[in-house]
């Protein structure tokens, strides 16, 4: 399964979304590509929490 990175209209990261998703975006104007290699897309409104959730990284320290 194909994801793809998406961006919201203040760059900032969210969760991946499959292609079909991105391509109906594309195709409805919503969206518009940020870059092409890894392919991002970026909104070009902002959306609200509700519709898609904001990506955290988490970083692991390891034992000691």
């Amino acid at each position: 399964m194909t994801k793809v990175y998406i961006l919201d209209a203040n760059k900032q990261p969210l969760y991946p979304i499959h292609i079909s998703q991105a391509r109906k975006l594309l195709s409805q104007g919503d969206a518009k590509v940020f870059r092409r290699y890894p392919f991002t897309i970026i909104l070009k409104e902002v959306l609200t929490q509700s519709r898609l959730e904001q990506l955290g990284i988490k970083i692991d320290p390891g034992i000691n």
